[in-house]
């Protein structure tokens, strides 16, 4: 670390940034009206890998239908997941509807404020933690999400990747030393909108950040070497098929995912390895099925580090499917849809075919 990295960066960075904040903040985001626990912890777990943008109507709609942990708990994880749906990450909204079973019964559906607690909860991490008792208690807990670690690593010049232990843990010690004891919420808050408005990922705007003038990265040039990048991963191609079985009266059948893996625990259409292997499926579980399935137009839908390329296969039969689990599978109706969690490529194709 450089001389300025080395010199207390406290008292002065925290001072600056909660300045900035009270005018170039944002103020008028829904989880910051009627701030609770729940509210923020809400927020935070939507927040995880996804724009601010995206999360607004899904979280209105989610508050909305669930304004507090007793009614999130006492709801079918399907229809948690239905109004998941589309916000990917699905692992999120499993471990938001566990977390809440849990302190309906652990804690009556009073969220904790020890932070040990709350960091025991399924999803939510030291980081998570920090931010939700911050955010709607002042708590002074540091943070290190990667708007954070993104204003840390520039302004004090910290290199190598925090899949180093000891990085990582150089970067803890910036957060807490950076974490004022006063007007904790509104530093947070400060911090964590620096970076997803002003330092962001390329063309930073080093022209209006408050803490320009002892930023390491902008005094030597560095912006875009710092963090320093992970190892750059080769997207995978995954190539499934589908099966489309369509009954006489439209229902069409969907089989709930594994919580593992890709759409884990959403209703999906039967997925195969080839188009051989559904067309057996067809003849051998469905009742009345046409001889072969017919192939559908690709579907395809990226993810972080693979693209998916789904052929759909159409398969009109005339009663009901075999299963080991019937529990596992069922016929949903396109035209009168039931709350079920639905990857969004998978509702789309259900929309194109009804």
């Amino acid at each position: 670390m450089t001389n300025a990295a080395k010199r207390a960066p406290g008292r002065d960075f925290a001072a600056s940034l909660v300045d900035w904040h009270a005018r170039h903040g944002r103020h008028d985001l829904p989880w910051q009206r009627r701030r609770t626990a729940y509210r923020v912890w809400v927020s935070e777990i939507m927040l995880q890998q996804t724009q601010v943008a995206t999360v607004i109507p899904y979280y209105e709609r989610f508050m909305q239908r669930f304004p507090d942990i007793a009614s999130l708990a006492a709801a079918p994880l399907d229809e948690v997941l239905h109004l998941w749906s589309g916000l990917g990450y699905y692992a999120r909204a499993r471990n938001l509807h566990r977390a809440a079973v849990y302190v309906a019964d652990r804690y009556g559906g009073r969220f904790p404020d020890g932070f040990d607690a709350v960091a025991s909860l399924p999803g939510i991490g030291r980081s998570t933690a920090g931010a939700i008792l911050a955010l709607s208690s002042g708590a002074r807990f540091p943070i290190l999400d990667g708007n954070v670690r993104r204003v840390l690593s520039r302004h004090f010049g910290v290199e190598g990747s925090t899949s180093d232990r000891d990085i990582l843990q150089k970067m803890w010690d910036l957060s807490d030393e950076c974490t004022p004891t006063e007007h904790v919420d509104t530093y947070t808050q400060a911090v964590m909108d620096l970076g997803a408005t002003v330092c962001v990922r390329r063309k930073p705007s080093c022209a209006t950040c408050p803490v320009s003038v002892t930023c390491v990265a902008r005094r030597d040039g560095r912006q875009h070497e710092l963090p320093s990048p992970k190892p750059a991963r080769k997207r995978a191609l995954r190539q499934v098929f589908m099966l489309a079985a369509v009954r006489e009266d439209g229902d069409v059948l969907l089989e709930r995912r594994p919580e593992r893996g890709v759409w884990g625990g959403l209703w999906c259409l039967p997925e195969f390895g080839s188009a051989t292997e559904a067309a057996d499926y067809a003849q051998h579980a469905l009742q009345g099925a046409a001889a072969r399935p017919v192939p559908l137009a690709p579907v395809e839908h990226a993810f972080t580090h693979f693209d998916l390329v789904i052929t759909p296969l159409l398969a009109h039969c005339s009663g009901n499917a075999l299963a080991p689990d019937p529990r596992q599978i069922q016929w949903y109706r396109a035209r009168e849809p039931a709350k079920l969690g639905l990857p969004a490529p998978i509702r789309l194709l259900l929309e194109k075919l009804f």
